[in-house]
């Protein structure tokens, strides 16, 4: 069904706004998925800061061109969906990568991330990353690491001053009840 210009005008406005909101994006066909396994995979993808859409392939060139993002052209043929990635990219990849484990009709096609075009294989590598919360904490325990050695070793020198008074005056106060 042939849809009007002031509605193809709407669709590549909408997947340019997605586009600009994204880190990356996620090129899948989905020929043949029923579409309450479709609204799963969108819930899914949702949970991951991220969306899930049905795409036109020659609307969502025009809308990535006119993102000045490259055009992966050979990714955009047959029925697609195009999972984008607000925040988390791991995430979205990953949440797109288990479906596909379990669906004989979703295939990562590939996607973009940045200015480059990614293949279905970095996809899967990409999915494979751990979730933003787990980066940013093994970040912080990075940092942590370093301070809190270096406050160890201030205090066990400290301790040792400390120990070396404590047993002088021990010393000093024995020898003083002696006499």
């Amino acid at each position: 069904m042939a849809i009007t210009k002031k509605r193809r005008a709407e669709l590549v406005k909408e997947y340019g706004d997605l586009l600009k909101k994204s880190e990356a994006f996620v090129i899948t066909s989905y020929s043949g998925l029923p579409v309450k396994d479709i609204e799963q995979l969108r819930r899914k993808v949702r949970e991951s800061s991220g969306e899930f859409h049905v795409v036109k392939n020659t609307l969502a060139a025009i809308a990535i061109k006119q993102a000045g993002l490259p055009v992966p052209e050979d990714m955009l043929a047959g029925g697609t969906a195009i999972g984008f990635a607000f925040t988390d990219v791991p995430a979205v990849a990953k949440a797109i990568s288990d479906f596909t484990k379990g669906s004989d009709f979703v295939k990562v096609k590939g996607g973009v991330m940045g200015n480059k075009v990614l293949d279905a294989k970095q996809i899967g590598a990409l999915a494979t990353l751990p979730p933003l919360p787990v980066v940013r904490a093994q970040l912080l325990g990075l940092i942590n690491t370093p301070a809190t050695r270096l406050a160890g070793t201030v205090a066990s020198g400290v301790r040792q001053i400390v120990n070396v008074v404590k047993a002088y005056s021990e010393k000093e106060l024995s020898v003083s009840s002696d006499q």
